[in-house]
């Protein structure tokens, strides 16, 4: 599944502006670790729940969703459902004291039914914004 966003590689001189280690991790051109913004921060902790495999970080073995181990399941309404279900209630469990999710939509084309489209509606409890992210593989 590849992941939809804005990619922000721009360095902010503004001290005052926070930044986090980007994810996934990297170098930037300046030769020190890329970083980003608060909502950039955001979506990337988003996608760390929805792409990590529950058992794959030893000190929490319930994070994560792992959504690689389904792209060879078969869609179906059942396999929509379950993944609304498990993206809905791990964001809340492990990001709900940052993001307030207000709609978690699965959905595949019809004759496509091999691309499932995720689309995460979800608010920043800090800002109030309201924000999106689609997710497609």
């Amino acid at each position: 599944m590849s992941a939809l966003l804005p990619l922000t590689n721009s360095r902010s001189s503004d001290t005052r502006v926070p930044r986090f280690l980007s994810f996934p991790y990297k170098v930037a051109g300046s030769g020190l670790p890329a970083t980003s913004v608060s909502d950039d921060h955001t979506r990337e902790l988003i996608l760390q729940v929805l792409f990590t495999n529950p058992g794959e970080r030893i000190n929490l073995p319930e994070f994560g969703v792992g959504l690689q181990r389904l792209i060879f399941e078969p869609s179906s309404d059942t396999m929509r459902a379950s993944v609304q279900f498990l993206v809905s209630t791990n964001l809340q469990r492990w990001l709900g004291d940052r993001i307030t999710v207000e709609q978690v939509e699965v959905s595949s084309e019809p004759g496509l039914e091999e691309t499932v489209r995720i689309e995460i509606t979800y608010i920043i409890r800090r800002t109030g914004q309201r924000q999106q992210l689609q997710v497609q593989g």
